[in-house]
């Protein structure tokens, strides 16, 4: 067999398995986000409120971007699952102490202020820059 062919077989189910833990890491931190965030940007997302889907959207990049650098820096499964499981929670635990140091900004983001949801942003893929960086 063509060993570029028997690399691949070999290779590709580890691949998919590491995809599956990261893919289910990052719904596990969305769910998580949206528990513990102070107002609900997916019912205001549903209401057509734009800042609360940059928000959200920022959240989902900022949980990933540790998550895609845990996947790529690892040698196993628990390495994802271990250090993806710190980054997860440092990202959640920034996110919510800067929704409480910037006591306003949630409140602004409800009523659609898309300058308060660009600012969060901001904050949201600068923490996962950082994070990504310190487990990379």
């Amino acid at each position: 067999m063509d060993p570029v062919l028997q690399s691949f077989l070999a290779g590709f189910p580890i691949l998919l398995l590491h995809l599956m833990v990261t893919m289910v890491m990052l719904t596990v931190g969305a769910a998580l986000y949206h528990l513990v965030t102070p107002y609900h940007e997916l019912d205001l997302i549903r209401g057509g409120n734009v800042a609360a889907a940059i928000s959200f959207s920022a959240a989902l990049i900022g949980l990933a971007i540790p998550l895609a650098v845990c996947m790529a820096r690892s040698v196993n499964v628990w390495d994802i699952l271990i250090w993806g499981c710190v980054t997860l929670a440092i990202q959640l635990f920034a996110y919510r102490i800067s929704d409480v140091l910037l006591r306003d900004l949630p409140g602004r983001i409800q009523s659609g202020e898309v300058s308060a949801a660009s600012l969060v942003a901001g904050i949201k893929l600068s923490i996962a820059m950082i994070n990504a960086a310190a487990v990379g």
